[in-house]
């Protein structure tokens, strides 16, 4: 098995399968998959900007070693998100099976086996259980181990065998970022995602599980920098396999990307935020006529490009008031506006909070959906229009 995606998506279900040399190694030149490696990197450079824009960061926990039976369950986010990235709001769990076979699940749907060579991803913050057998059940770990494991040299190893005999082994990490304001790949992602090769030759994805093996069985100096890195990049290949796999009629934000003239809109979107495009500019630059962006870019990426500007202006602005000095002024600027009062008008709008209220960690009361922004805040609701203006 290659690639297999479980769960329920956003979008039309995700079940896939990809031969186990699936051309990742070949495709590897801009980080693409195969049908987008003529585009110069354009939907290569779409993927990068939202990982850095969300702030996409990796952390290697846990070293476990099991013997039958035995069962593990996940830490709730809350317990783990701000020893990885204070401040975001979304974790994704992974876990790498080095040795031996187990199973994964999560709590209250179907297991998968998970074999040596392959890893899980659990994308949408559900809790989970890795066991023996797929009727253990196990209660999440303490927040006294937690503590333990973090002021530890990561990755923290627990062992749960007695006798020497090691029925499974384990890496298991976690990955933050922002799911606010707006993170259009976590909608595009099935809550469960299994890749990787028993037979061991899963191109650049067997690569980074061989080297996460060697740093946590070596423990050579900077392996924790090491290991953090590699679940970055670990993430980053499953996610070209999932890409891959996609059936010919999927959508969502990463179908758009496998689309060669909307990745080019939407790489020129990320790299230009700040210019007043207009449809048919992005058309013209994407090779396709107006009217055909337009209902092609709302088909497969779920929003006019008008929007999608809009609400990228708005991730573009939260991130550097979350993490940045600049005043609202200047943020305002660099993503298109000449007026800050109209900037924060639009941001509180769509975002639900004013700039200076999430800048001091304010959010959205959940379930808070946003307003589209409108022609004089960022961007018209129309999404036949000819401007996307931003500059008032």
């Amino acid at each position: 098995m290659g690639f297999k995606a479980s769960g329920n998506e956003r979008n039309d279900g995700a079940s896939a399968s990809l031969d186990s040399a699936s051309g990742t190694r070949k495709a590897c030149r801009a980080g693409l998959p195969r049908n987008l490696r003529d585009m110069d990197g354009m939907a290569g450079d779409a993927l990068s900007d939202l990982l850095k824009k969300v702030r996409l960061t990796g952390a290697t926990f846990f070293d476990i070693k099991a013997q039958d039976p035995w069962a593990v369950c996940s830490p709730a986010p809350s317990s783990i998100l701000p020893k990885i990235l204070p401040g975001a709001d979304h974790l994704i769990s992974y876990h790498v099976v080095t040795a031996g076979r187990c199973f994964a699940r999560i709590v209250g749907k179907e297991a998968i086996t998970v074999e040596a060579g392959e890893v899980v991803v659990f994308t949408h913050s559900d809790p989970h259980i890795m066991s023996s057998n797929p009727e253990l059940a196990a209660d999440p770990p303490t927040a006294d181990v937690l503590e333990i494991a973090s002021a530890s040299q990561m990755p923290f190893h627990i062992n749960y065998v007695s006798d020497g005999s090691i029925s499974a082994r384990l890496v298991c990490g976690y990955l933050a970022c922002d799911a606010q304001p707006f993170n259009p790949l976590l909608d595009a992602l099935p809550p469960v995602i299994k890749a990787g090769d028993v037979k061991g030759d899963a191109g650049w994805l067997g690569q980074f599980i061989r080297l996460a093996v060697s740093e946590v069985a070596e423990k050579r100096a900077g392996s924790e920098t090491v290991l953090t890195k590699l679940s970055e990049l670990m993430f980053v290949d499953v996610l070209r396999r999932y890409v891959e796999a996609l059936p010919p009629q999927h959508t969502g934000w990463l179908a758009g990307l496998r689309d060669p003239h909307l990745c080019k809109a939407l790489a020129l979107i990320h790299d230009r935020p700040e210019h007043n495009w207009t449809v048919e500019a992005l058309a013209k630059e994407a090779a396709l006529s107006r009217t055909v962006l337009a209902e092609r870019f709302t088909r497969l990426v779920g929003m006019p490009p008008v929007h999608y500007l809009a609400k990228w202006r708005m991730q573009i602005a939260s991130e550097l008031l979350s993490t940045g000095n600049s005043n609202v002024a200047n943020i305002a600027a660099e993503i298109g506006y000449e007026s800050e009062a109209a900037f924060s008008r639009a941001f509180k709008k769509m975002i639900g909070v004013p700039p200076s209220a999430w800048r001091l960690g304010v959010r959205a009361a959940p379930g808070f959906g946003g307003g589209e922004a409108s022609e004089t805040e960022g961007g018209p609701a129309d999404p036949q229009r000819e401007a996307i203006p931003g500059k008032v």
